[in-house]
């Protein structure tokens, strides 16, 4: 388990500056407001002047963390991206995750990069399938969650219901931040129940922050001159009813990843986001404790080290670049630090590592435990490397899943059959997809989680290559990758070779065309395993 949570009696404090560090990542079902979220993350961090505009390129109307063009022309984000700014006394770190259920490895690899995480539901909608399918794998990392339920301003979900789906749905104990009054037309704000307070929500400027007024209790007679008398009625009998029925806030069950508070709001009108990011400042984690081979790694450390989670290629179309996107795990960087590659022993010099504002980049000076940088590289480094400053570590538990539908892939013009090869490499370093080598015949086939990755694939191998492609059907359905010692490897692959290929790293790969096949070598051939995931750990 990578998180092991602070404790006062064996942890000595951390340096301040890694201590304000918060790295969460966003996660939710597609359409639940992630982006505009996000978005206003970045406005009250001062990141951006104004929602929906960037300031540096002037392009107006574009989101900051969605930068490839597929993502900009059909609104969805297919790419996890990194971005840093700094909220009162904190330094944020946040990592936006892919929204569309066809892209859940990279968000998977994304969260093993954090130490919380934000749960955005619909009002309306309340806990859907991807939102559960994301919060599974948070279960499995024990991060923390907290939790915004968006859309008020909407026809919403009666508010109870909305807690009681997300316990019974998840399995987590929700308790209420903020208290929702009225709701669609008739919604005018929330009761901020963790500091008495009345927020109100202004409807005329979606980029003003809501009026804040301090109450000294829900019988305050403040409350009648803002709140008309039904929804008053309404606000103190819920309050009531919830706080003799619902847990009050534990942080350190927060922190365990056993209790999730909820914030209510609007992102799209700025209204309950200021108070969820006091809440991530206040109730989020610091930098935790990574896993690592052959021991765990403390932020504290005063050596660097940090792995590798993602890596994003052509993220500037103009410049072929490979960035890798690293988290650093220990210790103090500074621009021009030599680190140790581990898995190659190879030294490296860090001359150009940047920080992220989406896709606008800056060179980072320094960065501490907890922060998110980028390494320009032309592929020496891969999804799972760790560097160091000399020790022999290496991180662990980042996964790579088997593939669930695959697909031979050709160039339009068959002597660019070399520079497809290139494309396609990259793109399995980059972990945009599967690539597999067929032991026997030419070509190579390609498998992806979702359908939509192939769509994605074809447009940036065009748009990035100029290579126009065209996937084909396979008669294989899934791929295992094969364990079990040398001989035994060489014997089973001689014996299947209509089976056998090879992925990006040279491991041999089972293709399979039913679950009989997988069955068949379980029963045939006990000297070896057939896996559905590899740990991309080198």
């Amino acid at each position: 388990m990578r998180h092991m949570l602070d404790t006062a009696q064996n942890r000595p404090a951390l340096p301040p500056e890694i201590a304000r560090r918060r790295t969460f990542a966003i996660i939710s079902h597609p359409d639940a407001g992630k982006t505009t979220l996000t978005e206003k993350f970045l406005l009250f961090g001062g990141a951006i002047q104004m929602a929906g505009q960037v300031r540096a390129k002037g392009e107006a109307r574009r989101t900051r963390s969605d930068f490839m063009q597929m993502e900009k022309d059909r609104g969805i984000s297919v790419s996890a991206s990194a971005m840093s700014f700094d909220y009162k006394t904190f330094r944020f770190n946040l990592v936006d995750t892919p929204g569309h259920s066809d892209f859940s490895e990279d968000t998977y690899r994304t969260l093993t990069a954090v130490d919380a995480a934000v749960m955005v539901i619909d009002g309306a909608k309340g806990v859907e399938s991807q939102t559960r399918k994301l919060f599974e794998v948070c279960r499995l990392r024990d991060l923390p969650i907290l939790t915004f339920c968006n859309k008020m301003d909407r026809e919403s979900r009666d508010t109870f219901d909305i807690i009681d789906e997300i316990q019974e749905n998840l399995a987590i104990d929700v308790t209420p931040a903020s208290w929702p009054i009225g709701t669609g037309s008739d919604f005018i704000g929330c009761y901020d129940l963790l500091r008495d307070r009345l927020e109100l929500i202004d409807r005329k400027d979606r980029n003003k922050v809501a009026d804040s007024i301090e109450i000294n209790g829900m019988d305050d007679p403040l409350l009648e001159r803002h709140v008309p008398a039904q929804l008053l009625e309404k606000l103190r009998e819920e309050v009531e009813m919830a706080r003799e029925l619902l847990p009050t806030l534990d942080p350190q069950a927060v922190l365990e990843g056993h209790m999730t508070p909820i914030w209510f709001g609007s992102a799209i009108n700025s209204f309950g986001v200021k108070e969820l990011m006091d809440g991530i400042g206040t109730y989020g984690p610091e930098p935790q404790i990574q896993s690592a081979e052959p021991r765990q790694i403390a932020p504290e450390e005063t050596k660097v080290s940090g792995f590798v989670f993602k890596v994003q290629a052509n993220m500037d179309p103009k410049h072929r670049d490979r960035v890798a996107f690293v988290r650093l795990a220990s210790g103090h960087f500074t621009r021009g630090m030599k680190l140790t590659h581990v898995r190659t022993k190879k030294p490296m010099t860090v001359s150009a590592p940047v920080l992220f504002l989406a896709s606008d980049r800056e060179l980072a000076d320094e960065g501490w435990a907890g922060d998110i940088i980028g390494i320009p590289n032309h592929g020496q480094l891969r999804i799972g490397d760790t560097l160091t400053e000399g020790e022999v570590l290496k991180v662990t538990g980042i996964p790579s899943f088997a593939p669930e539908l695959l697909q031979g892939v050709r160039a339009g013009d068959p002597l660019k059959a070399k520079h497809l090869e290139k494309a396609l490499m990259q793109f399995a370093e980059e972990g945009a997809a599967k690539v597999f080598k067929p032991m026997i015949g030419s070509g190579f086939i390609v498998g992806v989680v979702g359908a939509l990755q192939f769509e994605v694939l074809g447009s940036r191998i065009e748009l990035e290559y100029g290579l126009p492609v065209r996937f084909e059907p396979s008669q294989f359905t899934s791929a295992r990758w094969i364990k079990g010692d040398k001989q035994a490897i060489e014997k089973f692959a001689n014996i299947n070779k209509q089976h056998i290929a090879y992925d990006n790293d040279g491991d041999p790969v089972y293709l399979t065309r039913l679950q009989w096949d997988i069955d068949r070598v379980e029963r045939d051939h006990p000297e070896i395993t057939l896996t559905a995931t590899k740990e991309m750990m080198v």
